[in-house]
Formats: C-alpha cells, structure tokens, sequence
C-alpha cells in the first residue's frame, strides 16, 4: 500500500478517536482534543491526493477510497453534534442521501463498466466547506467553554445550525451537479 493510501485509511481510522472525544464531554478540553483529531484527518485528505498527483501513485483503490473516508469523516463529525441540539435532522437527511447517490453512482460505473469515477471540482469544494465549518464550530466550543461564557456557546449553537444548513445545500447542489455530470449511467433506456 503507497503513502496516499495508507493516508486515506488513516483518516479512516481516526474517526473513532474524534467522536471519542467529542461525544464525551468529561475528557478535559475535549473540543479541543476534537478539534485537533479532526483538523488532523482533514489534513491527510489534502495530503494523499497532492501526494498520489505529484509521485504519479494515483490508484483506483484511492480514488474509491479517498471520497469514501471524507463521507465517513464528515457524517460522523456532523452526527456527533445532534444529541447538543447543533444539528438538524433534515440537513444531515440531506447531506447523507447526497453521498449515498453520488456513492451508487460510482458503484454503478466501476460495476457496469470497470471505470472508477474520482471526485469532481463540486465534490471538492463540498467537502473543504464541510471541514472548515465543523473545525470552526469545535473550535468555539473549545473557546466557549474554557471561558464559560453562556452567550459564546448560543452563538456557536447558532452559528453551527446555520452553517450545516448552507452545507445541505451546497452539499445537494453538488450532488445534482455530480448526478447531471453522469446521468448517461442512470439511463432508464438501457
């Protein structure tokens, strides 16, 4: 297994360490060891593509791999902020059937046709968004909490459901963009 790929099953891996930390709020600074854990994973996705581009280790493996671990990453992180009243049902209702048909559009091209279907520049975007709005969201919970500060935590209440729903939008739009992109596969005709 090369570097790009060993980096994509890390960010795999870490995702039970970030929702360890945050979904157990007696670990001290657990939104901050959060954040870091999460930061740390989205940093291995910007890492492993530049990586496989640069040292010509692009694999089919990876290209299925890579857009799989950012799903997971990112679902998790956004799940784990349901149960503090962060999240809505409905965004993330969104945001999970938006990767759930761009994953069975994938599956449908590497089964119908051997060809593995890599991330578009939407999907891309999408997901730069996704980790920057969930860094920053734990990051002010880390602040808001060290400083006790009521108000600081309803703005970042606040703040984090309004965001996750510019995601479910973005992250729908992206999808229809992907879906349009390669609805030759979705034929009905065939």
């Amino acid at each position: 297994m090369n570097l790009p790929n060993k980096l994509t099953v890390l960010r795999v891996l870490l995702v039970p360490v970030y929702l360890l930390f945050a979904m157990c709020d007696s670990i001290p600074h657990n939104w901050l060891a959060a954040f870091i854990v999460f930061v740390g994973a989205s940093i291995t996705d910007l890492l492993d593509g530049r990586i496989a581009r640069r040292d010509g280790l692009v694999t089919n493996f990876g290209k299925f791999l890579d857009p799989l671990a950012d799903k997971i990453l990112v679902i998790s992180a956004l799940l784990a902020f349901m149960p503090m009243g962060f999240a809505g049902v409905v965004p993330l209702v969104l945001i999970v059937s938006r990767e759930f048909a761009v994953s069975g559009v994938r599956m449908l091209a590497a089964s119908s046709n051997g060809t593995v279907i890599a991330a578009n520049i939407w999907g891309k975007v999408k997901t730069a968004l996704q980790m920057v709005v969930i860094s920053a969201s734990l990051l002010l919970l880390e602040v808001a909490e060290i400083t006790g500060s009521a108000s600081l935590f309803g703005f970042c209440r606040t703040f984090t459901y309004a965001a996750i729903w510019v995601l479910a939008f973005v992250t729908a739009l992206s999808g229809a963009v992907y879906l349009w992109q390669n609805r030759s596969l979705l034929s009905v005709n065939e």
